[in-house]
């Protein structure tokens, strides 16, 4: 087995990792850095979406590059991992997420074109990525089992809201998204899931809640408090990894792409 990580702010490079080695990809769609190595006899290629420094914002991550690059490396799997900013009052900052469904109906990347693969007309391998839910629920499955040997609340489903940034959400913006069921908001995994979804590439993705999103807790807590947690998710998500990844047995990915023109 061979398992792509993306990991996000707080979570420049990854734990545990043996024999670890740099490497930089070159795809079609740009040059991408990643760490290869192994984790209790997996194989696993770590890739940072900000980069060292947190050198790029969220309205700068080129997301085809990186499942370009995952995909170059031979990936059977991928688990993206994200902190994110809770719209449920009912679940505190220092929560994990294994999230069920997604909440991107503008389906766009940074740059405002649209996410897919299928850039052009006749474009051979086209076609529309069909499911009941985006995530792949083996794979899901063997993070809920592994959460249990954590020290750390695990709320098992929600919704991951995908908000562009860099900026954060209003109260009002935030309020809309409760009401349509979402969870919890980041800048970052939205593209992701599309772009594994249509490359049938099994992914899950987890969240870790650094804080309350605007107007859902009485009072908003220090900058600090958020940075705090931030800074406590690198280990908290190399802990889970460590767990879940050497028991992982076969994992499909969620539904299927019904292609034209093969």
């Amino acid at each position: 087995m061979r398992v792509g990580v993306i990991t996000g702010s707080g979570s420049y490079d990854w734990p545990h990792l043996e024999g670890r080695v740099q490497r930089t990809i070159a795809t079609e769609y740009g040059e991408v850095a990643v760490t290869e190595g192994r984790l209790k006899g997996v194989d696993v290629v770590q890739l940072s979406r900000h980069g060292a420094g947190h050198r790029r914002l969220s309205n700068q991550v080129d997301h085809k590059a990186n499942l370009a690059a995952l995909r170059a490396a031979q990936v059977d799997a991928v688990v993206a991992l994200t902190v994110c900013g809770t719209v449920d009052p009912d679940i505190a900052p220092g929560s994990l997420i294994v999230f069920d469904d997604l909440h991107f109906p503008a389906n766009r990347l940074p740059d405002g074109s649209p996410c897919t693969w299928y850039d052009q007309p006749g474009q051979r391998g086209r076609g529309h990525w069909i499911f009941d839910r985006p995530f792949s629920e083996p794979l899901r499955q063997a993070l809920l089992t592994a959460s249990v040997q954590l020290d750390t609340p695990v709320v098992e489903s929600g919704v991951y809201g995908h908000v562009d940034g860099p900026r954060f959400n209003t109260r009002t913006e935030i309020a809309a998204l409760r009401q349509v069921g979402v969870t919890a908001v980041s800048q970052t995994a939205g593209p992701e899931v599309v772009l594994a979804g249509e490359a049938e590439l099994p992914l899950a993705l987890v969240g870790f809640v650094t804080d309350y999103a605007n107007g859902v807790a009485p009072e908003p807590e220090p900058v600090d408090a958020l940075l705090e947690r931030m800074a406590a998710s690198r280990q908290i998500f190399a802990d889970l990894a460590a767990h879940a990844l050497p028991g992982l047995g076969e994992v499909g990915p969620a539904g299927f792409v019904y292609r034209f023109g093969e």
